[in-house]
């Protein structure tokens, strides 16, 4: 077997086994916690995030996924990432109600432990990814920084799916009056979900297990993909290139995380020069407002991109348009070009439009982007290793 192919199996695997661990062991207590948070959404409570380092990105995506929900129906909650000053935010910001989950990978930054202990004192329900303060306390759950950060992903997203299955048995609070036996969940007498709790747990259990697989398909399927696309990004990076990285929403904050990987690694590699066009979000605005939603990357590419850059676009769905033009802008620039997708690869499978295109063969969001996290901290870690053939130093 292809030295790297041999790498990029058994990290994957590991991934799987770190998993199937923390998941048999923490999915009751997340459980709990996700009722809690369903209990303070409904008392108007919000969700403040925040992070240091990679965890800046963790408290992005938190806030886009309890803001803007990929399953459809399914409510809005408040969320908002204060990582640019969250202690100060915290303090002006927090109310009894509210939500607090600070993300802080390494546990050495004192700031973090002193926000989650100034929000437990205001009576705020605390989650501490990791830092011991919290009401619900991680520490780092495994060696290797990119598989907590991982793991961490598949938490807050379990979180937020789960939250809307307490939620339809909690009641909102409004006084229905002599009415309010035809509409049991929307009175104003508490309902008790305890009952809820061993069958969440079994779903976030679930979910985990749906990763496995996925993960599994991932190394036999794109095993191959993978590899030869890091090679190619190994000559162009050689040649001086700069890796130019794309993504909406969920993806963006991925996109920022790998870019964040490549120039800051906590593993220690040499820097690699990356661009995470999606974090420019005045630069996206006004491109969006004055030009329009497609034309967002493409507008940047046109003023970035020199020879020997790789475009990697991240995109679940493999055909939001301002990904695909982007992609069709590369082409004509000879840029080398690589595209992580979930389903079954979109628009640019179907139309060819990336030079390797990785899919994560899923119709669901939140596990699409977990697999996609696996598979670009695993790139990141091949090219590390790419000059010794792939063996491990």
């Amino acid at each position: 077997m292809d030295p790297l192919r041999a790498v990029l199996s058994r990290q994957l695997a590991n991934r799987n086994d770190v998993s199937r661990r923390f998941f048999e062991r923490e999915a009751g207590r997340l459980a709990s916690a996700c009722q809690e948070m369903a209990r303070r959404f409904s008392r108007g409570g919000r969700l403040f995030a925040f992070g240091t380092g990679s965890g800046v990105t963790d408290a992005q995506h938190v806030a886009v996924e309890f803001v803007h929900p990929v399953i459809v129906g399914k409510r809005a909650l408040p969320a908002v990432d204060i990582s640019t000053r969250y202690c100060q935010w915290s303090v002006a910001l927090v109310k009894p109600d509210d939500i607090v989950m600070g993300f802080d990978p390494t546990d050495s930054h004192p700031g973090v432990a002193r926000a989650i202990a100034a929000a437990n004192g205001r009576g705020a329900q605390t989650f501490g990814l990791c830092s011991r303060a919290a009401g619900y306390a991680i520490g780092p759950i495994d060696d290797d920084p990119f598989i907590h950060q991982e793991i961490v992903e598949v938490l807050y997203h379990v979180l937020w799916e789960t939250v809307h299955v307490f939620l339809e048995h909690t009641p909102i609070g409004h006084d229905v009056g002599a009415a309010g036996f035809l509409y049991p969940f929307l009175g104003s007498a508490p309902h008790d979900a305890i009952g809820l709790i061993p069958h969440v747990a079994s779903s976030i259990k679930s979910k985990a297990r749906d990763d496995e697989r996925l993960r599994d398909a991932v190394a036999d399927q794109a095993g191959e993909t993978i590899v030869s696309a890091v090679r190619a990004i190994h000559q162009r990076i050689t040649a001086g290139g700069t890796l130019l990285l794309l993504g909406n929403g969920g993806s963006a904050t991925d996109a920022t995380d790998w870019a964040l990987d490549c120039i800051d690694s906590p593993k220690g590699y040499a820097p690699v020069a990356a661009c995470s066009l999606a974090a420019d979000a005045p630069t996206m605005s006004a491109i969006a407002n004055d030009v329009g939603q497609e034309s967002t990357f493409v507008r940047q590419l046109i003023a970035l991109a020199q020879p020997n850059d790789v475009i990697i676009a991240i995109t679940t769905s493999g055909g939001s348009a301002n990904i695909v033009a982007a992609l069709i802008e590369a082409r004509k620039r000879n840029l080398l070009t690589i595209g992580l997708a979930g389903y079954d690869g979109g628009e640019i499978a179907r139309r060819q439009l990336a030079d390797f295109t990785i899919v994560v063969p899923s119709d669901y969001i939140p596990r699409i982007q977990e697999v996609h996290a696996s598979v670009y901290h695993v790139m990141t870690d091949l090219l590390a290793v790419v000059p010794s053939g792939g063996i491990e130093q």
